[in-house]
């Protein structure tokens, strides 16, 4: 679920001063103690801040939350963007897909279609399509990072740069309002720029909590991006980006996909 106007304003507070204190936030908004600690459960909970002692601060932003947290991480939305992003996909085609959860998602959602030819450096996706009909998978080579399934590095760079497919989807850890798509491995990001050099069409999907954070590695601007698949319209300015780059936006809010041009 999205967060509460309260929470919004709470996420800035502690953006804006460092750190903030339950007390001060409970006179602040004139709401129970008990309420703003809720509040702040809540922001951590979703990887947004971090909980100290009689109040919150920033969470790091020189590291991902863990691979099972963020599964967790708004999973209802990350669901429906995975059905909406697969109704992007025809049969008989070829797509990649990178690390995420959002693109395992993506890829429960392709169980139906057939005769795909599918590529990934993600041993989730690639076990959750196994026994489906009609599709070819493909593993990138390379070390196995047990933590999330991830096969990073030059050799999987290497590997997917052999292949030119019709679809790339992606995800990503943070966005920014000015249009820059963003991650935290240097490594994870290398796969995902050959991802999206060698398709013919590039998706990205991400849930709108990836702007209420920030990562230190850009991994391209929307502009390079075909479809936005999101759960929620994003902000003017990044609509405007998106209408500057030519990049069409699908919110599962809606349904409906919005040309921004």
């Amino acid at each position: 679920m999205a967060l509460t106007p309260r929470q919004n304003d709470i996420l800035s507070l502690i953006k804006k001063s460092g750190q903030v204190g339950v007390d001060d936030l409970a006179a602040q908004f004139d709401v129970s103690t008990q309420t703003i600690r809720k509040d702040l459960n809540e922001l951590a909970q979703r990887g947004l801040a971090s909980r100290v002692h009689g109040g919150a601060m920033p969470r790091a932003s020189i590291a991902n939350v863990a691979y099972e947290e963020r599964r967790q991480m708004a999973s209802s939305e990350k669901q429906l963007i995975g059905r909406l992003a697969a109704t992007l996909i025809p049969n008989n085609c070829s797509i990649m897909l990178n690390i995420g959860t959002t693109t395992e998602q993506v890829a429960r959602a392709l169980s139906g279609h057939s005769d795909l030819v599918v590529i990934s450096n993600n041993v989730n996706i690639i076990n959750s399509l196994s026994g489906s009909a009609s599709k070819e998978l493909i593993l990138a080579g390379g070390t196995v990072r047990q933590s999330d399934g991830a096969i990073v590095g030059d050799a999987a760079v290497e590997f997917i740069s052999r292949f030119k497919v019709d679809f790339a989807i992606i995800g990503a850890s943070a966005m920014d309002d000015d249009g820059a798509v963003l991650d935290f491995d240097l490594r994870e990001v290398s796969v995902a720029r050959a991802i999206l050099r060698n398709a013919r069409t590039r998706i990205l999907v991400c849930d709108s909590q990836k702007f209420e954070r920030t990562a230190p590695v850009r991994v391209c601007d929307i502009s390079e991006i075909d479809y936005f698949v999101t759960d929620r319209m994003p902000s003017r300015e990044f609509q405007a980006a998106c209408e500057k780059g030519g990049t069409s936006i699908l919110s599962t809010e809606t349904q409906d996909e919005r040309r921004i041009a």
